[in-house]
């Protein structure tokens, strides 16, 4: 199994250090200790069925949409995880009797390690590759690991765990011609905002505190999802740690104190309108949706796109 490394664990445990004094934990460290993986996995067992049905039938098109790659298809997966849609893909295109070489793209050695391991089961060659793809830095080294024609996928809604309007401007700049981009994003029905988390969510979105030695009965978690005023159509739910007494975090060999009433934001997700994922993509990103398919109970979009 070979992994290359942009982000160290010792950057990343200074960089959650920082992030805690700052009492702002970016994507990232949701998925980077054990806690949280295990938490992350726990919550995923309650995913959506109609968005790895929406991938699988993706598949079975995927040899179709890369007939002008040739017989060599390189596919960079951001944001990866354990790469279980990835493998929809890797699959069909096996089967199709294309040279495949994957190279999933995340924080998290394990999930990097779970991702690689997935792929080679299916005899897929991988190359792991350790980076913060909010980092238009990494995801350039990333997206340059194989020339064009590149199959880029983002599955999992993981352009909802970034800032979008930001993301999908760096990720469309690594898009070359003859690459495609195959990205999904969980819709938001109805003018409802209120937002009710199952107990799997807020255990995992507390793991990096639990790493930090805290525990739920130190505080109360709040959710609260508004609409972003700077698109129409644009839904940031944002998760916060409010702390019910004086506390002390321990992270990576020091101590920071948390006065009681303050706030920790953990990080926020993104949900759209399907008027609104299309915008982004065509209008602010410079990309061509070529093929759009929504799940089959509506609260998923997954778009293929081109540049434009």
């Amino acid at each position: 199994m070979n992994i290359e490394v942009l982000l160290t664990e010792s950057e990343i445990a200074g960089e959650f250090a920082e992030s805690i004094e700052a009492r702002d934990l970016p994507e990232k460290f949701f998925y980077w200790s054990a806690q949280s993986v295990s938490a992350w996995q726990r919550m995923a067992k309650r995913a959506d069925d109609s968005l790895f049905a929406t991938w699988e039938s993706l598949a079975t098109k995927a040899p179709d949409l890369t007939r002008a790659f040739g017989k060599r298809v390189p596919v960079i997966s951001f944001g990866a995880g354990t790469g279980l849609k990835d493998r929809f893909i890797l699959k069909s295109l096996a089967q199709a009797g294309r040279e495949v070489k994957y190279f999933p793209v995340d924080a998290s050695q394990s999930l990097l390690e779970t991702a690689c391991a997935g792929a080679e089961d299916e005899d897929c060659e991988a190359l792991g590759i350790k980076a913060d793809i909010s980092s238009p830095m990494h995801l350039m080294l990333a997206a340059d690991v194989s020339e064009a024609p590149r199959l880029f996928l983002m599955a999992g809604n993981t352009l909802g765990g970034f800032d979008p309007l930001d993301q999908i401007k760096h990720v469309a700049e690594v898009i070359q011609k003859g690459d495609i981009l195959i990205l999904d994003a969980r819709l938001h029905e109805g003018d409802d905002v209120r937002y009710d988390p199952s107990p799997e969510e807020r255990e995992f979105v507390f793991a990096p505190l639990a790493d930090a030695g805290l525990s739920l009965e130190d505080g109360t978690m709040e959710f609260v999802e508004r609409k972003d005023p700077r698109l129409d159509g644009l839904l940031m739910l944002t998760r916060r740690f409010h702390a019910t007494s004086d506390l002390r975090l321990r992270v990576a060999g020091g101590e920071f104190p948390v006065a009681r009433s303050e706030r920790i934001l953990l990080n926020f997700r993104y949900r759209f309108t399907a008027e609104s994922f299309r915008w982004l993509l065509t209008e602010h990103a410079g990309l061509r949706v070529v093929v759009e398919l929504p799940s089959a109970d509506g609260r998923y979009v997954t778009a293929v796109c081109i540049k434009a």
